[in-house]
């Protein structure tokens, strides 16, 4: 982790050659950004750093879990209304979703937070950081949305962990004027271009018949030994699945009593894959493994997918130079770009966003001291000094970022072609 924020911004950003690998094929080298501009935004982001910084760590102290997110979503909203951003609140029929605006450009740049955390173990995922990151690269970007010529937009996205509200604002056309969707998410490292694993999360319940277990057992048939039967067929389809699919689940329920045999059971099981192509061959399979368990036992089951389906991170590669070399001028080094594809962080709702919106979504490095995310020690690492020092960090990077591609003619012109290509899609499907 680097000793303190800041690199020399006095050194002039050197253009990204258009034979960088990771360099959109449709573009062009990236023109440098305005100094005068990225001073501007660093300057107001600093600005506020005591008030980001209690940001974090307010959310951090009342957790709160998917779509009850209210306290969190009015203290994200507060800074922001402060500075004259127009509030939407309960967008795309979400109670804790919001939409904040600010500026009147043609390039509208959405800038993600997410603030729900996790069942018993809090911010283990540090959404904190995330939601005080999005409001400072906001503030940063509204203090110049003039001079950039853009629209600055704050998308708050309830239930990341689970229930997909970024996939259901993205349904329901809030996203449609977006030219790019950013955003950081805090992790043990600094990666660039993280990668994500697509994600069905599913429900599994088996229906057997109730029976006394000892005085008449052959009446009953047996919900929770489907399951078994299940869970063994499933452990041993691992050792034939492909690089990169997973199978992990609970049982949710099962049974109420030792004497009475179980009617009713669950299973809670998340699939993932590295695509989505990988992940309907995987619910293929494993719903043969669900169906033999019921086969077996007598019983029925039923399959429910409790959230919407995560597709897979598709990153911009414009963006990731940008927010390359802007992370860096902050004193950090995320690893290197042929080792990405090697540190799946998981799976999130964002990577839906990115497969129709040029986007972003990479990892900013806190010390947690050995923990990683979704362990109660990472959870306390989100209000340590390195997760302040990211909640800065993070959001001058996004904001630099936007600048950077709001400056560049060939990027802007392009991510506008696709907002209007979406828009006309958008209208051709109404119709």
């Amino acid at each position: 982790m680097p000793p303190s924020r800041g690199g020399d911004d006095s050194e002039p950003l050197k253009p990204i050659s258009r034979h960088d690998s990771n360099v959109s094929a449709l573009g062009a080298a990236l023109t440098a950004p305005d100094p005068a501009v990225l001073a501007a935004s660093d300057k107001a982001i600093e600005a506020n750093r005591d008030q980001l910084i209690a940001l974090s760590h307010s959310i951090h102290g009342e957790p709160e879990l998917a779509f009850e997110e209210f306290r969190s979503v009015a203290k994200t909203i507060e800074p922001l209304r402060e500075f004259g951003f127009k509030i939407n609140s309960g967008v795309a029929e979400l109670p804790t979703a919001f939409a904040a605006e600010y500026g009147s450009g043609d390039l509208t740049v959405g800038i993600f937070a997410e603030y729900d955390a996790l069942p018993e173990i809090g911010h283990a995922c540090g959404h904190n950081i995330i939601a005080a990151s999005a409001v400072g690269a906001a503030l940063g970007l509204a203090a110049v949305a003039d001079a950039c010529g853009i629209t600055v937009k704050v998308l708050g996205t309830p239930a990341e962990e689970s229930g997909g509200g970024k996939v259901l604002m993205l349904d329901r056309g809030v996203f449609d004027d977006l030219a790019m969707a950013l955003m950081v998410h805090p992790g043990p490292e600094d990666i660039v271009g993280a990668r994500s694993l697509a994600l069905a999360d599913l429900s599994v319940v088996f229906h057997g018949r109730e029976s006394h277990a000892s005085a008449a057992p052959e009446y009953g048939r047996n919900a929770l030994d489907a399951i078994t039967v299940a869970q063994v067929a499933l452990g041993l389809l691992r050792q034939h699945l492909l690089p990169g699919q997973q199978l992990h689940g609970i049982v949710g329920s099962g049974g109420v009593a030792p004497n009475i045999v179980p009617g009713h059971a669950e299973l809670l099981y998340y699939l993932r894959a590295v695509d989505s192509a990988a992940l309907e061959d995987l619910m293929q399979r494993a719903s043969a493994c669900f169906e033999a368990g019921a086969l077996a036992t007598g019983c029925t089951h039923e399959i429910r997918k409790l959230a919407p389906t995560y597709t897979e991170l598709t990153p911009d590669s414009a963006l990731l130079c940008a927010y390359r070399e802007q992370i860096r001028r902050l004193g950090r080094e995320p690893i290197a770009p042929e080792l990405e594809a090697a540190r799946p962080l998981g799976s999130t709702d964002m990577g839906n966003v990115t497969n129709v919106i040029a986007g972003i979504h990479p990892v900013i490095g806190i010390d947690a001291g050995g923990a990683v995310t979704h362990q109660p020690a990472f959870a306390a690492a989100a209000v340590n000094a390195s997760a302040d020092r990211a909640v800065l960090d993070g959001a001058t990077a996004l904001a630099r970022t936007a600048i950077t591609i709001a400056g560049d003619q060939f990027h802007r012109d392009r991510l506008s072609e696709r907002v209007t290509q979406r828009q006309f899609q958008r209208q051709e499907d109404i119709r």
